[in-house]
C-alpha cells in the first residue's frame, strides 16, 4: 500500500487532543471529522458570538472538553495573522474558520 500523503497522512497528536480523540496519530481529515462529529453531537454550534449552543451556525461553543484543545491554540498563519485562543473561557465561541488553526496547533 502506498504511503499516505498530505491531509491523509497520519500526524502525531499532542496530549490533550490525543486524550480527547483516544488516538496518538490520525490523519488531519480524520481529526477534523471527529471534532465536528463531537461538536454536532453535543449541539455546540451557535449563530452568534458567545451565544447559547443551538446546533446551527458558524460559531463553535467551547465546552469543558473542547476548551483544553482550544486553549493550546496560538499559531501564526501564512498571512501573518495570529490565532490565539489561550485565554478563551468555557462557554465562549470560536469562528468555525479557526478550526484548521486549532488542528494545526494540536499536532506535532
Amino acid at each position: 500500500m502506498a504511503e499516505e500523503k498530505g491531509l491523509n497522512k497520519p500526524v502525531k497528536l499532542k496530549a490533550d487532543l490525543a486524550a480527547f480523540l483516544g488516538a496518538g496519530e490520525l490523519p488531519r481529515t480524520e481529526i477534523t471529522k471527529k471534532l465536528w462529529d463531537y461538536i454536532k453531537a453535543n449541539r455546540l454550534q451557535t449563530k452568534t458570538v458567545n451565544g447559547k449552543p443551538e446546533n446551527a451556525g458558524k460559531f463553535i461553543v467551547a465546552d469543558a472538553k473542547l476548551i483544553k484543545i482550544f486553549n493550546n491554540t496560538r499559531i501564526t498563519g501564512k498571512s501573518g495573522k495570529v490565532t490565539d485562543l489561550t485565554k478563551l473561557k468555557e462557554g465562549e465561541t470560536i469562528d468555525m474558520m479557526q478550526m484548521a488553526s486549532v488542528v494545526s496547533a494540536n499536532i506535532e
